[in-house]
Formats: C-alpha cells, sequence, structure tokens
C-alpha cells in the first residue's frame, strides 16, 4: 500500500514538472515584442549557424540564452554579435526592441542600408568594419540617450541630414572610412558632451568652424576635401588634419560675438575669485586690458564709424535737411550695389556689435531713396530689376492643416510611425481618431528653408492640380512655424520596394501579371506628366520606393511635382542618388533631369519587377554589382532572359509577355536620351502587351 502511494506521488510530481516545464516554455521569459524582433533579425541574416541557440520564429531569446543576447527583467538589453562573420542585413522590425541599450554588429559582412527604425532606446550603436550603403539614417536623432556611435570602415555615402539636434549625450562618435559627402551639419553644435570625433578618410568638403567650440579632446578630420581654416580652438587638442585643401595665409578675424578662447571649454576658471582679488593694487597688471580701456576703444570705434557713413550719405546724397526729415518716416530704400559694399566693408572693419545698425541712432545713416541716384546709379538698377514677388494665396481644393492636428495624428512624428525617409524628408502615418489614415511628409529645412513660406505655398497649389488614378493625391498641407508639410492620401501595401526586396511571413511573391500591371500603371502616371500636364512635369526621383501600392496593388506614383518646386532639388537628388542605380548617365554627367532621364529611371525599374533584383547591390559579384550593366546585354537571349527573371516566380510567366516586357526596358535604358522612347509609346508598348496576354487566355482558356 505504502509503495504504491509513493508510487502515485512520484508520478503527480513529474507531471506536474513537465506541466510547469512545457507553461513556461510556451509563456517564454522574454517580452514577444523582443522575441518577434529577434526571431525576424536571424532570418535577415540568412539564419547563421554560428548563433547557438537562435531560432527565427517561437523562440524564447532569455529563457533560451540565446548567443550574445543579454536581458533583464523579460526584456532584451544587450545584443553583442561582433566578428562572426554575419552575413545579410539587420532586418526591419528593431524599432520594439525599446528596452536595448547596446547593439554591437561590428566586423562582419552585413550589407544594404541600415534600417531607419533603428532601436530608439540606445546608447551604443557599433556597426563597424561591414559592408552596408546607402546614408546614415535620420532616424539616429531620435535616439537622445545615445553615447557612442561607431558606423567607420563601411560604403555609406551620401551628406549628413542635420539629424544631431537632440544628441546632446553623445560623447564618441566615428564615421571615418566611408564615402560620405557634402558639409558638416550645423547641429553638430548641439554635441556638447562630445570628446571624440573621427570623420578622416571621407569626402566631407566646406569648412569645420561648426567644430570650434565643442568640448573635444580628438579629432581626426584627415583625408576629405575640407577647405577654410583650422579654428584656433582646435590647435590645443589631439588634432589631424592631413590631406585637405586648407587655406594658406592668416585666418581672417572671428565675426563679432564668437567665443573669444578655448582655455575656459573644459576646466572653467573661478570667475568669483578674480573678482575678489580685482580689489587689489596689483590686481590690473594680470588681468590684461581693463575694462575702462575696451570701452574707450569701442565707443573710439562708434565715433569714428559714425563720422565716416556721415561724410558718405553726405556726399552722395546732396539733400537738403527738408529731405532728411522727410526720411526720418519712409520704409529702407533698395540699396545700390555699391552702397552695399561700401556699408558691408565698413562693418567689417569695425568691431562694435552689428546690432548698432538696428538701432534708433542709426536711421540718420541710411542711404536715400533710390529716385535721388538716378543720375549715378540708374543703367545698375536697369540691368537688375528689383522684382518683388506677390503672395501665392492658399489653395482651396486641399486641407489646411494645423502642427498640433498632424502631431496628435502622428504621435508627435514618433518612431512608431514612421514609414520611411525620402531625398526631401520623412514621411510618417497619421490618424487621429476614426478618421482615414494619411501620410504626412516633412519637408526637411535643409530642402526648403523657414523662410520660403510662399515658395512652398506655391509648390502645395501647384501639386494640388495633379490627378490621375496612379499619382498619389495631395489632400492637405501645413505651414506653421518655418514648419512646412505635405498630407498624401495612404496606401496601405507600402511600396514596391518593399514588396520586392523586403518580403515578410504575410506577404507574396507578386506574380507576373501584377508586375505588368504595375509597370503599366507607372508608364500611365509618367505619361501625365510627361504629356498631359502643361507645363510638362519632370519627376526626377524615379525609383521603386515612390512608387505606393494601395489594397488592390494598384500604383500610386508619390513625390510627383515635388522636385519641380524645391529651389536645390536637382543637387540634393543628385546628392542622395549617387550609386543608387536609377539615375541616367547624362544625369551623373551633368546633373540635369529631363523627361527622357525620367523614362530611362523606369526603364531601371521594370528590370526590378523582372529581376527581382536592387539597381545597385554591393553584395553581389563586382560585375553583376549594376543592374543596368549586367542586364542589359541579356535582354535580347531568351535563353538568358529566363536565367535572369526573379525566382520567386518559380517559372510562372508567358515566356512570349517575359521577351516583350525585356524589348520595353532595353528602349527604356538606352545610353543615349534621343534614342529613349517617349512615355507614350511605352503606355502603348505595354496595353498590347496586355492585350495579347488576355487574348491569349480567351483562345487557350487557362489563367
Amino acid at each position: 500500500m505504502l509503495k504504491n502511494w509513493r508510487k502515485a506521488l512520484i508520478l503527480v510530481l513529474f507531471t506536474v514538472c513537465i506541466m510547469g516545464f512545457k507553461a513556461g516554455f510556451v509563456n517564454g521569459e522574454t517580452d514577444q515584442g523582443d522575441a518577434s524582433a529577434l526571431g525576424a533579425m536571424y532570418s535577415a541574416l540568412n539564419s547563421p549557424q554560428q548563433l547557438a541557440g537562435w531560432t527565427a520564429s517561437n523562440g524564447d531569446p532569455c529563457g533560451q540564452s540565446w548567443k550574445g543576447v543579454t536581458c533583464s527583467n523579460k526584456r532584451v538589453t544587450e545584443i553583442k554579435l561582433s566578428n562572426l562573420g554575419l552575413s545579410g542585413t539587420m532586418g526591419y522590425s528593431l524599432q520594439s526592441l525599446t528596452s536595448l541599450k547596446e547593439l554591437d554588429l561590428s566586423h562582419n559582412n552585413l550589407a544594404g542600408d541600415i534600417p531607419y527604425n533603428l532601436p530608439p532606446n540606445l546608447q551604443r550603436l557599433n556597426l563597424e568594419s561591414n559592408q552596408f550603403t546607402g546614408g546614415v539614417p535620420f532616424s539616429i536623432s531620435l535616439m537622445s540617450s545615445l553615447q557612442y556611435l561607431n558606423l567607420a570602415h563601411n560604403q555609406l555615402q551620401n551628406a549628413l541630414s542635420d539629424m544631431f539636434g537632440s544628441l546632446s549625450s553623445l560623447s564618441a562618435l566615428d564615421l571615418s572610412f566611408n564615402s560620405i559627402t557634402g558639409s558638416l551639419p550645423e547641429s553638430f553644435k548641439n554635441l556638447t558632451n562630445i570628446s571624440t570625433m573621427y570623420l578622416q578618410n571621407n569626402q566631407f568638403s566646406g569648412t569645420i568652424d561648426v567644430l570650434a567650440n565643442l568640448p573635444l579632446d580628438k579629432l581626426d578630420v584627415s583625408n576629405n576635401r575640407f577647405t577654410g581654416w583650422v579654428p584656433d580652438q582646435l590647435k590645443s587638442i589631439n588634432l589631424k588634419t592631413d590631406g585637405n585643401s586648407w587655406s594658406s595665409g592668416p585666418a581672417p578675424p572671428p565675426p563679432p560675438g564668437t567665443p573669444a578662447t578655448r582655455s575656459t571649454r573644459k576646466h572653467k576658471s573661478g570667475s568669483n575669485g578674480s573678482k575678489s582679488g580685482g580689489g587689489s593694487s596689483g590686481g590690473s597688471s594680470s588681468s590684461g586690458i581693463g575694462g575702462g580701456v575696451i570701452a574707450g576703444i569701442v565707443i573710439s570705434i562708434l565715433i569714428v564709424g559714425a563720422i565716416a557713413v556721415f561724410f558718405l550719405v553726405k556726399r552722395r546724397s546732396r539733400r537738403s535737411s527738408s529731405d532728411i526729415e522727410k526720411l526720418d518716416n519712409q520704409p529702407f530704400a533698395p540699396l545700390a550695389s555699391n552702397e552695399v559694399q561700401e556699408i558691408k566693408s565698413m562693418k567689417s572693419s569695425s568691431s562694435f556689435d552689428s546690432q548698432a545698425l538696428d538701432t534708433p541712432l542709426s536711421i540718420n545713416l541710411r542711404p536715400p531713396p533710390v529716385e535721388r541716384h538716378k543720375s549715378l546709379d540708374e543703367e545698375e538698377f536697369n540691368k537688375k530689376p528689383i522684382v518683388v514677388k506677390k503672395a501665392v494665396p492658399p489653395p482651396t481644393n486641399v486641407k489646411s492643416y494645423s502642427i498640433a492636428d498632424l502631431q496628435m495624428a502622428t504621435g508627435s512624428f514618433s518612431v512608431e510611425n514612421l514609414l520611411g525617409e525620402g531625398s526631401f524628408g520623412r514621411v510618417y502615418r497619421a490618424q487621429s481618431g476614426d478618421v482615414k489614415v494619411l501620410a504626412v511628409k516633412k519637408i526637411d529645412s535643409s530642402a526648403l528653408p523657414s523662410g520660403m513660406s510662399d515658395d512652398f505655398m506655391e509648390m502645395v497649389s501647384n501639386i494640388s492640380q495633379l490627378h490621375h488614378s496612379n499619382v498619389t493625391e495631395l489632400v492637405g498641407y501645413c505651414s506653421e512655424h518655418g514648419q512646412h508639410l505635405l498630407v498624401y492620401e495612404f496606401h496601405k501595401n507600402g511600396s514596391l520596394h518593399d514588396f520586392l526586396h523586403i518580403p515578410d511571413e504575410y506577404s507574396k511573391p507578386l506574380i507576373w501579371n501584377l508586375r505588368v500591371k504595375i509597370a503599366l500603371g507607372t508608364a500611365r502616371a509618367l505619361e501625365y506628366l510627361h504629356e498631359v500636364c502643361s507645363p510638362s512635369v519632370v519627376h526626377k526621383n524615379i525609383k521603386s520606393t515612390n512608387i505606393l501600392l494601395d489594397a488592390e496593388l494598384n500604383p500610386h506614383l508619390s513625390d510627383s511635382g515635388l522636385a519641380t518646386f524645391i529651389p536645390n532639388a536637382d543637387e540634393v537628388l543628385n546628392r542622395d542618388d549617387a550609386g543608387s542605380g536609377y539615375s541616367a548617365p547624362e544625369v551623373k554627367m551633368s546633373g540635369q533631369y529631363s523627361l527622357k532621364s525620367d523614362v530611362y529611371s523606369f526603364g531601371v525599374v521594370m528590370l526590378e519587377l523582372l529581376t527581382g533584383r536592387k539597381p545597385f547591390d554591393s553584395t553581389r559579384h563586382r560585375l553583376e554589382q549594376s543592374l543596368v550593366r549586367w542586364a542589359t546585354p541579356q535582354l535580347h537571349d531568351i535563353d538568358a532572359l529566363s536565367k535572369m527573371v526573379d525566382p520567386t516566380l518559380e517559372g510562372l510567366y508567358p515566356v512570349k509577355s517575359l521577351s516583350r516586357f525585356a524589348d520595353v526596358i532595353a528602349l527604356c535604358v538606352q545610353p543615349e536620351p534621343e534614342f529613349r522612347p517617349p512615355m507614350s509609346e511605352v503606355v502603348e508598348a505595354l496595353v498590347r502587351l496586355v492585350q495579347r496576354a488576355n487574348m491569349s487566355k480567351r483562345t487557350t482558356g487557362t489563367d
């Protein structure tokens, strides 16, 4: 009896343990969002064997002790996978890792773009020595806790966006050994805790003046294209500047208001102590020039400057005292160019505050109205007429939103609602209550400065006139507090780029007929812009990320008309599209866009649809990295063509349709623009292709 009781007890305990183990495994010790993010990351890394314990689904990183993963309170806090020979990409689900403090994937073979949806609360990010391309993602600007950022020894290109305004905690920045271009962003001034900065071996240009007053201990800017002078404030630190085009000769004096010395930058001397010592008789001998002497110099300069301006104005105006009294009540008149130069030279030669010319004392120093100088400057004014631009009235066919409305709808433009990042700004998902979802494009201040509200309203007015079933519709705008935003209709299936190159577990590969449908719809959008709109609209930015797909996978071309009205659009696009694979040869040579360069870029998109490959892929063999260069010689070879087709199609396509599709591509990507067809002919060719396919279906009775 006792034996039976013992056996029953053991059986019960064993059953409880088994059930407890199963329950623990099913529920897991890891936050579900973290587990899913690491599972997606494992798949994006090509499921490497060296990551012991990792799995693509139903994993428990904290409970199962995944290699390189550290957890705390069921949340993943550290991922350290350095020097493991990993390949693939980082994945696009990392934003849910909200407790992750350190991510180290350095010294691997990861490629592609650095994803924009990075973990938002990182303190340390190390992606050194990989093969990342593209630019530095703007979402880094949202990582206010970031202390260490290392993106060195990659293949990053493009200019840095003005993204460092909120990174006051950053102490170390390493962007060395990339191909980053452009000037240093003004927001570098906000890096108030930075001590180490490595920018060497890039293609930076402009000056390094923005670094002058940072609390740096080490700075390496060697082997770039910097010009100007090295600020004196930086000459006392560990500094490397070789391999640049620095100016020779003495540097110009700093402008008024510039901090005088660097000695107080890190080790502030006790100012109270110096004041208490100033009462002794010997205090003046150690303090240099006294305050009274400085005040005397400033007053003397003011008097000399005022006298010089007085005689200049008296000699030029030859007007009576009554004219001067009348002038006090008149607005500023435009300056003749020679007067502008003289006033500027007087400003720069004196060291008094530039605000002195804005005080009431300066009212008698204004130049007289233009009419009084016709005898001197009439020819110059006739050559350069002054054009006053009329204010553009707000358009009535789209809605005006307030900043408060859009902040509420986008969660204060949170990273969770970030849909993408383009050449002119970032796009956010917006939804407030039961109102339908919209897409909000927040235009970068570098593309459209705050003082260009009239230009923005003109752009909104023109874009609001674009109406086509394959062009993304503008539904509203916002222009407040120097910010410019465009509100578009939202398309739930994202971009063609995501469908082709970033498949997830829910999306299915695009079948052949859908690919033809997308190409035809995009061609019709371009035909509308090129040949229906008057004047013609050159899109300038045709690529798969700008082709959005709705619920029925109909294409909608986004950013239409945007590049036409942004003043420096060509410069921005040339910088961002360098090496993208979409730019026509003549654009690479001259930087000039045209209707025919749009046709070329559309041909590249068709190649993406045919092959499933990116226009430029640095992870492939050198001869296959450029899609156009690799594919063009094979477009008329049916055997080679069948090997080029996207393998996800699994051979399910009509051979004749494939061949005709390739013929259209070959015409569009002609090196010489004059040999490329107009978009109306492209549309006709694609329509015939679809009609023949439908005729074939009716004849054979197959789908």
